[in-house]
């Protein structure tokens, strides 16, 4: 019988000031640096989990946003997928990283790129980076130009996914179509007993 997949939810959590900065976790068993995430507890909805588990594992309370994307990967030999939202923290830490959490740093998007230390979180923050800095109105001066989005993405609203996905270029729009496809049929295999 097919285990169902892990359900997880964090956040991209971007820090105003001189430079807009995003923040990212160091595991304490693992040892790796991560986007803040976490799974569900039994009853809460995902953008719920989100705020709680980024709360706990950056110490951070935050605003939180527009809904950027699924990232979708095995653990354990299980699929584990996570819901990302656009947040921001606002002043200093408002209580203590859990225990599984070693440290917090803020970075520019480049440097949180470079820091992480799993590959598909690198691409997933790549990707969904330059449109959480542009949805929050934040220059995006140090996203690579390959993944540059244009001025008018910022005018983008809250909780408005489709107004996000016109700001993507056809490219990128492919690339988000496939992540749907892919998942729609994952989870459609899963209900089949299939996966």
């Amino acid at each position: 019988m097919a285990r169902a997949p892990v359900m997880a939810a964090g956040g991209i959590v971007l820090r105003r000031g001189s430079a807009p900065l995003i923040a990212v976790v160091r595991q304490r068993k693992r040892n790796e640096w991560v986007l803040p995430k976490g799974k569900l507890d039994d009853g809460e909805t995902p953008k719920e989990a989100a705020h709680r588990e980024v709360l706990e594992e950056t110490g951070h309370d935050v605003a939180v946003h527009e809904f950027l994307g699924t990232l979708v990967y095995q653990s354990g030999g299980r699929s584990k997928v996570v819901h990302f939202w656009r947040m921001e923290a606002d002043g200093g830490p408002v209580r203590k990283l859990m225990n599984d959490i070693k440290a917090v740093d803020w970075l520019t998007l480049d440097d949180a790129i470079g820091r992480l230390s799993r590959e598909y979180e690198r691409a997933f923050l790549n990707q969904v980076g330059p449109i959480a800095l542009a949805a929050a109105g934040l220059a995006a001066a140090s996203v690579p130009s390959p993944t540059h989005i244009p001025e008018r993405a910022s005018a983008l609203a809250n909780d408005d996914i489709d107004a996000a996905l016109r700001t993507l270029t056809p490219a990128e729009a492919a690339s988000v179509d496939e992540l749907r496809h892919g998942l729609l049929q994952k989870v459609k295999a899963w209900l089949r007993g299939e996966a």
